[in-house]
């Protein structure tokens, strides 16, 4: 090898003048006098607590702060974080949590004492929803969809400064996953961290919060070390017994079997059932129920799904191990057993908002569903869903993925009960739209099957199949006003308390204060 001189190399000395003379005979590139143990110690990012992690992200007044909800009503990382932050007494912050649920009832008395002033989430339930919905803040709550979050977080528009993410676990260093693979099953696993991972993305500072730090690396991880500032531990950073409570709750009530059982006909005949097919589930008890249906035409006609997308249950775990489903998209994990399936697995894969349903990327995965099985509170007339709001204007619910799927599902199904007790769910207008009618294909009662006007095809294939009890969405409506009346419409103030935000981050309908 030709040997060389440093003042021979070309444009060493265009170099010299910006950044000063070579000298390959400096100290620094001779030795590192620090030892291994001390570079461990200067990368540990393991702070003693969140309050001392909150010091370094540097928060100040009017900031914005995120978390996640793949606990879900068995989050304890909200509270625990907004009471630390009241203490050090900062003041009108805005609270991005990608959905709230009744755990957060402590927020109420945040927002009172100004520590909180703006909330942007998918979603709210319990005491907090019924204080916003009669007008407990100065400031509408800004309701986005998972997709539509995720494309607000890339693009700025919702810009966040602090994201705290509780894992399951983490290293030193800031590797975190939703699971534990140091044990089976250590009380706190939530499995995908799919909405978490946008924020540990695009926030100026993370702060990981786990209950178990593991030796470095944690691999596979959900969130890398890459993208973290700070690890806190904690002595519980949630429950895994209650992710899958309330909303994805299994139904054994006959009515909601007997519309699992229709909607799985619908399937069957649609035109996008066959070998190597895609779907994906809501979380309401009658759409769960449907892959219990699905799966039997499937070992009937021996077929397979390629994958199944979106917020995974058991019952969807049950079917990959039986070979049924080839793949699992994970957004995020709905029950303890699809959290273990996700470390256990190889196909099931855990993947962020935006890959699974930004309308601004190159392609999100919704995109590629042949149809989605969605629940809803109420359908009208013009097929538009209300996932929100119940029907005396309270908010209830969340928005979650539910106009990001039926946007980019070649058909959506729409499973809901003609009525609830003496409400009807059908009507001439919803209380609150989520997802417009233009994007929903068919709607499944107990009472009835309609069909959109702007899917004549479909319309055919269900008369040619036989099995299905086809109306008109009209005369569905109709049928629940002879069974309940027409119910009185709500009593609203002026005040507007929330604004429903399409896929594509538009208004598309507000929600008022309630009057008492």
């Amino acid at each position: 090898m030709a040997s060389f001189k440093f003042d021979e190399i070309p444009y060493l000395d265009k170099m010299s003048a910006v950044f000063g003379p070579f000298d390959p005979d400096c100290e620094a590139l001779k030795k590192d006098t620090r030892t291994l143990n001390d570079k461990q110690r200067e990368h540990n990012k393991v702070e003693p607590s969140i309050e001392a992690a909150i010091e370094r992200s540097g928060l100040c007044d009017g900031k914005t702060i995120s978390f996640h909800h793949h606990f879900r009503n068995g989050d304890f990382v909200v509270n625990m974080v907004l009471d630390t932050i009241a203490r050090m007494g900062f003041r009108n912050l805005t609270v991005a949590a990608s959905s709230l649920n009744e755990i957060h009832e402590p927020l109420i008395k945040h927002i009172q004492n100004g520590v909180v002033t703006h909330i942007e989430t998918s979603g709210m339930r319990g005491k907090l929803a019924d204080a916003v919905s009669q007008g407990l803040m100065d400031f509408p709550v800004i309701f986005r969809s998972h997709g539509g979050r995720a494309a607000a977080i890339e693009t700025g528009e919702l810009h966040i400064d602090v994201a705290f993410l509780g894992a399951s676990t983490s290293d030193p260093y800031g590797n975190a996953n939703g699971y534990s693979r140091e044990s089976e099953d250590d009380g706190t696993s939530c499995g995908s961290l799919g909405y978490a991972k946008m924020d540990a993305m695009h926030a100026d500072h993370c702060i990981i919060i786990t209950d178990t730090i593991v030796p470095f690396p944690n691999a596979p991880f959900g969130i890398p070390e890459s993208q973290v500032n700070s690890v806190v531990k904690v002595d519980k950073v949630g429950d895994a017994n209650k992710i899958g409570s309330g909303a994805t709750r299994f139904t054994t009530n006959p009515k909601e079997l007997l519309i699992a059982q229709t909607a799985s006909y619908v399937i069957e005949n649609s035109g996008y059932f066959y070998n190597g097919f895609s779907m994906q589930m809501g979380s309401g008890g009658a759409s769960l129920a449907v892959a219990r249906y699905i799966r039997e035409r499937m070992l009937e006609k021996n077929i397979k799904a390629r994958f199944a997308l979106g917020g995974i249950t058991g019952q969807i775990v049950e079917m990959h191990e039986e070979g049924l489903i080839q793949r699992i998209l994970d957004v995020q994990s709905f029950d303890k057993v699809a959290a273990q399936s996700l470390k256990n697995n190889r196909f099931h894969q855990q993947i962020d908002a935006s890959y699974y349903a930004s309308y601004l990327n190159r392609g999100a995965a919704v995109n590629q569903l042949d149809f989605v099985v969605l629940s809803a509170m109420e359908v009208d007339t013009d097929f538009n869903v209300n996932v929100l709001t119940g029907s005396n204007g309270v908010i209830r619910g969340a928005i979650g993925g539910h106009p990001d799927a039926a946007a980019g599902a070649s058909m959506t199904v729409v499973v809901t009960p003609l009525m609830r007790g003496r409400i009807p769910c059908v009507l001439g207008r919803v209380n609150t739209i989520v997802t417009p009618g233009r994007t929903v294909d068919v709607v499944v009662t107990d009472q009835g099957t309609a069909v959109n006007p702007n899917r004549p095809e479909l319309l055919e294939r269900f008369r040619k199949a036989g099995c299905i009890e086809l109306v008109s969405i009209e005369e569905l409506k109709d049928r629940a006003e002879r069974l309940c009346g027409k119910p009185a419409p709500n009593d609203y103030d002026d005040k507007i308390v929330g604004l429903s935000l399409y896929r594509d981050n538009t208004v598309i309908d507000v929600i008022r204060k309630v009057k008492a």
